[in-house]
């Protein structure tokens, strides 16, 4: 049952095999639907985004399992460090929780007592949702969900506050945590140096200083990327978990594009209607044919 954990976990497979790379998209709109159309695009997994995103306790389940129907892993981004947040997640059936601003290394130990399942922390067993996730690589009961999830579900931290950063070393040795995962903006605002253009060289330093905390630990690291140009910058960096793209960005950029596009070839055939109409009019004018 492990191995069917583990297979169906398409995030922590791809970070554990080959090149430890791994794409993913942000889910910001509610919608089962859309939750599959995302995941169709090839991605290995999509972050549920239950912080900024406009997206329900219930919307969150829903998109949990069509994520994983397609053999695609949810990751839940939940909306504060709260073990109740970690609970509604898990139990819906999250692959893995994506958790914001931490701000030392006691938060992170907070964090993985609320994800993992007794003797290593006090998460509660009872959802009868969470197994069900998993389904499509085999038959799971509750009972091998919950022997097998401590070592098969990944918990990821979010490294965008200076307090985070200063004791970045420490937070990326906790037993328990798999990814270091950043928010650039965030981070960016924290320590001082809004992201108004590129990243600025405090900022760089930074996000470098986060990936070798994660590789000297043997974590994983991950980063938040606007688009795939970025996302190719950092992948070559060295992260693992990236983000490509999130759909409230996607869906108005190709959109309007399309409007550009549409726009621009009316206003051309617009142009040739005229430049006819006024070259019929001096043939007539002059007899010309």
């Amino acid at each position: 049952m492990a191995k069917i954990m583990n297979n169906a976990n398409t995030l922590r497979k791809a970070l554990n095999t080959g090149s430890g790379l791994s794409f993913g998209a942000w889910q910001m709109l509610p919608g089962s639907y859309l939750s599959r159309t995302i995941a169709r695009a090839g991605f290995d997994w999509v972050c549920i985004d239950c912080e900024h995103g406009n997206i329900a306790d219930n919307e969150m389940h829903e998109s949990v399992h069509a994520l994983a129907s397609v053999n695609v892993s949810p990751i839940v981004r939940i909306p504060a460090n709260e073990g109740w947040m970690v609970k509604r997640a898990l139990d819906a059936g999250a692959h893995g929780i994506i958790v914001p601003l931490l701000t030392s290394v006691d938060d992170a130990k907070k964090l993985v007592q609320t994800a993992k399942f007794p003797p290593y922390g006090k998460r509660g067993f009872g959802s009868p949702f969470s197994m069900g996730s998993f389904e499509v690589q085999g038959n799971l009961s509750g009972f091998d969900y919950m022997t097998n999830a401590n070592d098969n579900l990944l918990t990821i931290v979010q490294i965008e506050t200076k307090e985070a950063l200063d004791s970045v070393e420490e937070i990326a040795r906790v037993d328990g945590i798999d990814v270091l995962f950043i928010g650039p903006w965030d981070l960016g605002n924290n320590i001082g140096h809004p992201v108004t253009g590129d990243f600025s060289p405090e900022l760089q330093k930074a996000i470098a200083r986060i990936l070798k905390a994660a590789q000297d630990a043997g974590k994983k690291s991950g980063i938040y990327c606007p688009s795939g140009e970025f996302a190719r910058r950092y992948a070559d960096m060295g992260f693992q978990m990236i983000s490509v793209v999130n759909d409230m960005t996607a869906v108005p950029t190709f959109m309007a594009d399309s409007l550009s596009k549409a726009k621009g070839s009316y206003g051309h055939a617009a142009a040739q209607a005229v430049k006819g109409a006024a070259y019929g009019a001096v043939n007539l004018a002059t007899g010309e044919k």
